[in-house]
């Protein structure tokens, strides 16, 4: 097929994910033929950069030789089998090195499943039935900050906080608490983000003095609220949280999908914080973006609650079908050797200060009121006003105009409404890195000229 052909029948047949079919009208989608290490490429041949990893996901970009043949010799043994009853070696070497590699020393169990909001969902079940079977049966909700995103299944959309997201379908929802989570560029406290104590969490600590004999978990995304805008917290707050968790007997669940495998600059986020939580969801950049997988791991304390005779039924009865699929175990597994073998998190200190020296080319903008920065994540916050920190009328859209002209100078920015931000491969070249956040400097510039 042609591409005029691709994008007709694209229009006639697919619904996309996270968009108004009507955009699509003005803006056909664009027909990428292949990638390229950094690089989206379209029938065209015209490149991309792919500043956002294809949704996080693409750790060391697209076409990757080690993941080509990793693929290609698992693909020649077996591609699946049922894992109930059944293993095999890509599952257990996976499982094993990621409870290696995993913060603390207790979260020694992996459960598989084939995306991020399903991992959230298991999760969410495995803390409820812990304290079902621990003697514990009035604990039955779960807490979750302000502007939370885990996800869009019922259970995940049930802990999130992004309205956009989860406000139609809110008489579906399980009930829980939600406190307000932080937001370090317009705190409150009067706080600066480098040097805070986090006294914003006093508004999660005070829900669960007050209601934790009815509470299973807290679940956050460590570090980073990514859908709620790339808002960048300090470790301290995780401190705080695995304390809280402790004294009142509360499961902390961390959900790692989007800020794990390095993306902060550690492995994983909570390594910053020096703290382990009780369940940790993984997922996205697990296999490199080639194959849906995720995972969820377990300290071997809840794990222990399910591990009883069958007639007792505790067992945990959450399955799919493709659980433990083994192409997919087995593209992770190389991905843990190129973090190994490649020194992908030394690498990524130099590159990611290189992110962070671009902050003054941002804020001399008159309309960018924050850049942000974590690791290999950077976001640039557009104001209407610097001093009050006055946001864009989302009505606006002037992210969607910064994504426009971005594709047009050869950059894949997707915002997040008035935010624009980068999560590139953690490959991705200096020259390369440098060309992205100046297409970026230069279409903010031009959108908030007017």
């Amino acid at each position: 097929m042609d591409a005029t052909e691709i994008i007709r029948l694209d229009r006639r047949h697919i619904w996309h994910p996270c968009t108004q079919e009507k955009d699509l009208e003005a803006l056909p989608p664009i027909v990428i033929e292949r990638g390229e290490g950094v690089y989206l490429i379209d029938t065209a041949g015209k490149r991309y950069i792919d500043g956002v990893s294809s949704w996080w996901v693409n750790l060391f970009g697209h076409n990757h030789p080690r993941l080509n043949a990793a693929l290609r010799e698992q693909t020649e043994r077996i591609a699946h089998h049922i894992f109930a009853g059944f293993t095999h070696q890509p599952a257990v070497e996976l499982a094993a090195r990621l409870c290696a590699l995993a913060p603390g020393d207790e979260l020694n169990k992996v459960f598989f499943v084939d995306n991020g909001s399903s991992a959230v969902e298991a999760a969410l079940k495995m803390s409820f039935q812990y304290w079902q079977q621990s003697g514990r049966p009035k604990k039955t909700r779960f807490v979750s900050i302000t502007e939370a995103y885990h996800g869009e299944t019922v259970g995940a959309l049930s802990v999130s906080g992004c309205d956009l997201y989860r406000k139609v379908y809110q008489p579906l929802l399980m009930q829980g608490y939600q406190a307000t989570g932080p937001d370090c560029y317009r705190c409150p406290c009067g706080e600066e983000r480098d040097t805070c104590t986090a006294p914003c969490f006093e508004h999660l600590e005070q829900v669960v003095v007050e209601h934790h004999q009815e509470i299973c978990g807290i679940i956050i995304e460590p570090l980073i609220q990514c859908a709620a805008g790339m808002r960048i917290y300090p470790p301290v707050y995780l401190r705080k949280l695995r304390a809280l968790c402790d004294r009142y007997n509360v499961h902390y669940i961390a959900d790692e999908i989007a800020v794990g495998f390095g993306r902060t600059g550690t492995m994983f986020a909570n390594q910053h914080a020096g703290v382990a939580p009780d369940l940790m969801c993984l997922s996205k950049g697990i296999t490199g973006g080639y194959m849906p997988l995720a995972a969820v791991l377990a300290t071997d304390d809840i794990y222990a609650a399910f591990y009883d005779d069958y007639a007792t039924m505790k067992a945990f009865l959450h399955s799919h079908s493709y659980t433990g699929n083994p192409l997919a175990c087995r593209l992770a597994v190389e991905v843990l050797n190129i973090f190994a073998e490649e020194s992908i998190l030394e690498q990524i200190q130099v590159t990611g200060k290189l992110l962070a020296r671009q902050r003054e080319r941002f804020t001399e903008l008159e309309h960018v009121g924050e850049f942000r920065h974590c690791g290999m994540v950077a976001a640039i916050e557009m104001v209407r006003e610097k001093k009050g920190k006055t946001p864009y009328p989302w009505q606006e859209r002037r992210g969607l105009e910064v994504y426009k002209l971005a594709l047009e100078r050869g950059a894949l920015l997707r915002p997040l409404g008035n935010v624009i931000y980068f999560m590139p491969p953690l490959t991705i070249g200096e020259d390369e890195l440098l060309e992205l956040t100046t297409i970026a400097r230069d279409a903010i510039a031009a959108v908030t000229a007017n």
